[in-house]
């Protein structure tokens, strides 16, 4: 038994307009399948995607606060002047200048139009063949205990486990990373930016959900009701949500 990690939630009070813009970051494209705005490769909506981690934006009708973004996409780049390219596009697009300590770094932060955080890589071998997003980034405060978690609720790899941050990826070397960097923030606001996970084909939700909350997950309450998924957090309090496959 196993999840696996197939879209990155994110709340927007104009989920439609943050839905094109991260289509137009990525190179994908946007699809309405319902209340939310789902960005996933072009060619037709496939769900789940076998090989991308996706994003699914989700209309709230609080903005987001002041506080930074616990978990954020890292977009990655081939080149010196791709990375200026994709930088000075999304600024067309309404991304803005985004400070959240970093110093002199060749990366770049920026913030989509709802103040979401995400940075824009300078070319890295070890991103070379994830497509666009090259990382999915969550700030925690014991990178080894997250990998622990993780690495348990997940059929993914561990490739790197330190005491400053730990790397996952897909068994299969597809796709983005998963990547818990030591922090010294704490959570001061409910999430914006979470990650969905779904069963395999023939596995029990319920069961795994169980199998969650016996690995240290905790029971989450946002107002959600009835609903076919279940949302819970992690040991440190990340917010994640655990699909039904007949969604």
């Amino acid at each position: 038994m196993a999840l696996r990690p197939v879209q990155v939630n994110i709340k927007a009070v104009d989920a439609a307009a943050i839905g094109r813009f991260w289509a137009e970051a990525l190179g994908w494209h946007a699809y309405s399948p319902g209340v939310t705005t789902y960005v996933g490769p072009a060619g037709g909506l496939v769900w789940p995607d076998p090989v991308a981690v996706c994003v699914d934006v989700v209309p709230v009708t609080r903005p987001k606060t002041a506080a930074k973004n616990r978990t954020h996409l890292d977009l990655a780049t081939t080149s010196a002047a791709h990375q200026a390219e994709l930088v000075a596009r999304l600024l067309a697009l309404g991304a803005t200048p985004a400070d959240v300590g970093q110093g002199d770094v060749p990366w770049t932060v920026l913030a989509d139009p709802e103040g979401n955080e995400f940075c824009v890589l300078e070319p890295r071998e070890v991103y070379r063949d994830t497509g666009p997003i090259a990382a999915v980034v969550v700030d925690c405060a014991d990178p080894r205990a997250m990998a622990r978690f993780w690495g348990q609720a997940m059929d993914w790899t561990p490739h790197e486990v330190t005491d400053e941050q730990a790397v996952l990826r897909s068994a299969q070397g597809t796709g983005p990373y998963l990547e818990f960097l030591r922090s010294s923030d704490v959570a001061t606001a409910p999430d914006r930016v979470h990650l969905d996970l779904l069963p395999y084909p023939g596995d029990d939700k319920d069961a795994e959900v169980a199998r969650l909350r016996a690995l240290g997950a905790g029971d989450l309450d946002l107002g959600q009701g009835d609903v076919p998924w279940t949302c819970l957090t992690d040991p440190e309090g990340h917010e994640f949500c655990v699909l039904a496959l007949s969604e």
